[in-house]
């Protein structure tokens, strides 16, 4: 057990002098503290005499180096070899340390969050809009140069992207029509008319749903699918060695991904309109007892070709704008494969924002211009 300290106080010629004897632990560290701030209350020069003390540890040698930082006319006398490098290494431990700040207000730190998301969105939509016109250019240039377009990629790119989503596309189609039909005989039996369930499928699919939810479907395979192919040839510097040779990499990677959508989307958006017309075809055969010839009869007087070309207007709109997001991300990815990740999941949700967006924009088009 550690001896208690204690504390004799003596007047020489320079001063007060406070002897100490007994041990500067832990365990004496509040009583040693207390009876140094009552000696330190005094003025003048003060000198600590620790030749009598049998051990000092840590907190000991703590509390005197901050009663010698604290009060400059404080000196430590008697200090033996072992006490002097404690209270060294104390003295040059005690520096002032960064202290983390108190959190903002919730609110405070939403709005902060909102300028920044803001600040992020506005920036990107002016890269995105700066990479079309550069997709745009080197579209013509390409058309101008010797080499031309690069239709063997082209042709890759529209199997994988066109033919290889003809299985979900169709099925997504076609069982898109079954709901329809079935929740507008349901709505509509209530009014007794049930015979224009034809109506709702044959305008809705060719007008808006056929071509709207095959772009929502390309965009989620294709858009993510060339976002992680260029990002991952960007981290693997294949992009940079492109340029090393010479050859532009949005020639060479974003226009024939960007052409094969555009020429694949009208086809597979009329393609999709087809299976769902059949699936709605299927379920008034079989529930309303409308007979193929007649649901197609029906189709013909109630669907006109305005619907039809509404929907293949905006598929290759759709299609370049999937094509061109997927691939302006994908060439944003830094850093390390989280980035592809990222870069990928962007590129889903903006092209998938963006074809909304557009459909909307292209029905209050459409409906000024007579196209009811």
């Amino acid at each position: 057990m550690d001896t208690p300290v204690e504390v004799e106080e003596l007047e020489d010629a320079g001063g007060r002098v406070v002897r100490l004897r007994g041990a500067l632990t832990v365990t004496e560290a509040a009583r040693l503290d207390s009876l140094l701030a009552a000696a330190a209350a005094q003025p003048g020069p003060l000198a600590i005499a620790i030749a009598d003390v049998e051990r000092i540890d840590t907190v000991g040698a703590f509390v005197l180096h901050r009663l010698v930082r604290d009060r400059p006319q404080t000196r430590i006398l008697g200090a033996d070899a072992a006490a002097e490098r404690l209270l060294a290494e104390v003295a040059a431990a005690d520096r002032p340390c960064a202290v983390r700040p108190q959190a903002p207000p919730l609110w405070k730190k939403e709005l902060e969050d909102l300028g920044r998301y803001m600040v992020e969105a506005f920036r990107t939509m002016g890269a995105s809009l700066a990479f079309v016109g550069l997709t745009v250019v080197s579209f013509w240039h390409a058309l101008g140069s010797r080499r031309g377009i690069r239709w063997g990629a082209v042709s890759v790119q529209m199997e994988q992207a066109g033919v290889a989503a003809l299985g979900i596309v169709g099925l997504m189609s076609f069982l898109i029509g079954i709901v329809i039909a079935q929740q507008g005989y349901v709505q509509l039996r209530q009014f007794g008319a049930e015979v224009f369930v034809v109506n709702l499928v044959g305008r809705a699919t060719f007008r808006e749903l056929g071509v709207l939810l095959t772009a929502i479907m390309v965009a989620g395979r294709s858009a993510s699918a060339f976002a992680a192919q260029l990002g991952t040839m960007k981290l693997t510097e294949e992009v940079d060695a492109m340029r090393t040779l010479g050859l532009d990499p949005v020639e060479v990677l974003v226009l024939p991904r960007t052409i094969a959508l555009v020429l694949m989307m009208p086809l597979l958006g009329f393609y999709a309109s087809i299976l769902a017309i059949a699936g709605g075809g299927l379920f008034t055969w079989t529930v309303m007892d409308i007979p193929p010839a007649s649901f197609v009869r029906r189709l013909n007087e109630v669907v006109p070709m305005s619907d039809f070309w509404m929907g293949m207007i905006k598929a290759p709109v759709f299609g370049a704008i999937i094509a061109i997001i997927g691939c302006f991300q994908g060439l944003q990815v830094v850093g390390t494969a989280e980035s592809v990740g990222q870069r990928t999941t962007i590129a889903v949700v903006q092209a998938i924002f963006l074809v909304i967006v557009l459909d909307a924009f292209f029905a209050v088009f459409f409906t000024a211009i007579g196209w009811d």
